[in-house]
């Protein structure tokens, strides 16, 4: 990495640890990773508003470059979790940061993300309609070499990772003399990896016209929070991953949404009954005109005329349960 980089990189990562460290304001990100902490957790959640109010320039850059400013926010929490607890921060070999509210013109639905947002964080809208089986996704594998009794390590990361240069996927088998090696399961790490796709919303889709996807990777504590038929707000950075055919890379990408915080959009609306409301229920089931039951079933598609069974059905359905 060029000199000058490290020091714009170290730069924005004291940028991002003096937003966790506002004890002197009101301290709230600081209680925050005290309870991320006491909770045994390594993943906090920050509103992107409190970032623009305090930080409008990182802000900026974590919605239009998130890979790297998301790199500098992750080390910066793990310095911070170091300072308050360095028992702690031994436990995890990063922590990790999601993010939550108004992203303006980056809220969008899987049919208006497009080729423009790559590489900048976004907020999609949609439903869950598949979802892969959570398979372990290695990090570190450790090896032990029986000729010469030594171990070594090997880390393994790839596109959907924040480091810049991804690293080779072919598991060693043998050290550089030749001889064989034994893959020590118990001390090599990994981690959950699962895949989702989130299709638009029906209603929200134009009339006439197929509802559109985009497939989501989820790593860590995000994955199975969502099932198929879930409503869900994610947010991740947009990234495209090059394919190979023949040896050579095509002219074509594969785009995914690398996730950071998925959130489930409640479905059921909760109803808030007054006094007023509860006094005119009450006096509704006692009143003696008519049969309460036949006064209901009445109510429903009034405007159909007859079919008073078929009513009654509907209404014992909607309130057995």
């Amino acid at each position: 990495m060029d000199p000058g980089d490290e020091v714009r990189l170290r730069e924005i990562q004291r940028e991002y640890l003096d937003f966790l460290d506002d004890d002197n304001d009101q301290g709230f990100y600081s209680s925050k990773v005290k309870d991320m902490i006491a909770e045994n957790r390594h993943r906090l959640v920050v509103n992107i508003n409190d970032l623009r109010r305090k930080k409008a320039q990182r802000a900026r850059g974590m919605i239009d470059n998130s890979f790297e400013e998301l790199g500098c926010f992750q080390r910066a929490l793990k310095e911070f979790v170091s300072a308050i607890d360095a028992t702690y921060s031994k436990n995890f070999d990063e922590f990790l940061v999601g993010f939550d509210g108004s992203f303006g013109a980056n809220h969008v639905s899987p049919r208006t993300l497009l080729s423009t947002f790559i590489g900048s964080m976004v907020c999609v809208e949609g439903i869950v309609i598949k979802c892969s089986l959570i398979n372990p996704k290695v990090i570190r594998s450790v090896h032990y070499c029986p000729a010469t009794k030594k171990i070594t390590e090997r880390k393994y990361t790839d596109m959907t990772s924040l480091d810049a240069f991804p690293s080779s996927s072919v598991y060693p088998t043998k050290d550089d003399e030749g001889n064989l090696l034994e893959t020590e399961f118990g001390l090599s790490k990994y981690k959950d990896h699962q895949t989702y796709s989130v299709q638009e919303m029906p209603e929200k889709a134009p009339a006439g016209q197929l509802p559109r996807s985009v497939d989501i990777i989820v790593d860590d504590d995000l994955v199975d929070l969502a099932k198929p038929g879930d409503r869900v707000q994610v947010v991740g950075t947009f990234r495209c991953l090059p394919s190979k055919n023949n040896g050579f890379t095509n002219a074509t990408f594969k785009t995914v949404l690398i996730a950071n915080n998925v959130q489930i959009l409640n479905k059921e609306v909760d109803f808030l009954f007054t006094t007023e409301d509860v006094k005119k229920i009450k006096k509704f089931a006692h009143q003696k005109q008519g049969d309460v039951f036949d006064i209901l079933a009445n109510s429903i598609a009034p405007s159909i005329h007859g079919h008073d069974y078929i009513k009654k059905a509907v209404l014992c359905m909607l309130l057995g349960g």
